[in-house]
């Protein structure tokens, strides 16, 4: 049986529409991006919660997470919309509720929501978020999945925390035909996140190599158990950087391009550069230890569609679980 695929389309957070002068144009070169995942069969689409690029900050567009969610959901028909993942402290638990309900009805119950504790410390303090120390950031985000979750599932709910307070708040609709939106929470915390899986979330996103994998899912399937939850239905997710060649092609000169000013071994130490065959051969090592939902990011999907359709023609039918 394949695996399912998501696909980061080009936000502007990783320097990844720079080569594009207007902005209109960097939202349509994201919306061009999203409609080809569609059209060749990726399951999601997926943007970042940022607004501060990355590795350096530039006076450069980046597309503000949940208002790009809202547009993609109508530039788009079938596939899903996802972030990986909301920063909590960006928003209100309670008000990402109703927004994210509000933008699963706009796509007709194709939202996925994703949830962090946060981390970009930069970010928080040039928006006025301050940073909050670890334990404080993690205590309000163990508080917001239980908001987010209640708020999709009650009809009027109340919640006196250390964090947050609400009294009698109403969310209607929960989402089209009663259903409500699926929770992915990311991070890979062995005490606190994978609990929070277990407790609140449909799915979850773990990275790193296949032996790191293999022993959070291991802890999670013991949250499970500790709660009374079934592991197998929780979506085990992972986020892998691609780079595919063609047979026989140069890999230095095929990722100058998109690698900026990084050595190709820089530039390969964080992207899985190689034929399609050595991509499905690391990726078939994630799902051997677990992960049965793979999204990709793939530099340079902005400016040529071309790998984009190779990854869906010939990785995607060949990863199996």
């Amino acid at each position: 049986m394949t695996i399912p695929f998501g696909v980061f389309v080009p936000q502007g957070w990783r320097l990844d529409l720079v080569d594009i002068s207007d902005p209109v144009e960097k939202y349509e070169a994201m919306t061009r991006v999203a409609r080809v995942a569609e059209e060749t069969g990726f399951d999601s689409i997926w943007l970042y919660d940022h607004v501060l690029t990355v590795p350096t900050i530039e006076l450069e567009t980046t597309f503000e997470c949940w208002m790009s969610t809202a547009g993609l959901s109508r530039d788009t028909e079938r596939i899903k919309v996802g972030q990986m993942v909301t920063c909590n402290g960006y928003r209100n638990p309670a008000l990402l509720a109703k927004m994210a309900s509000t933008v699963d009805v706009m796509s007709h119950g194709r939202l996925l929501c994703g949830l962090g504790a946060g981390w970009y410390e930069a970010e928080w303090r040039a928006y006025g978020y301050g940073f909050p120390p670890l334990r404080d950031r993690m205590q309000a985000f163990a508080e917001a999945c239980e908001i987010v979750h209640r708020m999709w599932t009650e009809d009027r709910v109340t919640f006196h925390g250390r964090h947050y307070s609400i009294d009698d708040a109403i969310n209607e609709p929960h989402g089209p035909a009663g259903a409500h939106p699926r929770l992915w929470i990311g991070g890979s915390g062995e005490r606190v996140t994978l609990r929070l899986v277990a407790r609140w979330g449909d799915a979850c996103n773990v990275g790193g190599e296949p032996d790191v994998v293999r022993q959070k899912f291991n802890v999670l399937r013991q949250h499970c158990e500790a709660v009374g939850r079934s592991y197998d239905e929780i979506v085990r997710s992972s986020t892998v950087m691609v780079y595919p060649l063609e047979p026989g092609e140069d890999p230095e000169k095929a990722t100058a391009p998109v690698r900026g000013e990084r050595s190709h071994e820089e530039f390969a130490r964080s992207v899985v550069v190689g034929t399609s065959e050595q991509i499905v051969e690391r990726l078939q090592h994630q799902v051997d230890a677990g992960v049965n939902y793979v999204i990709i990011y793939l530099p340079g999907a902005a400016y040529d569609d071309t790998r984009l359709r190779q990854l869906a023609a010939e990785v995607m039918p060949h990863v199996t679980g």
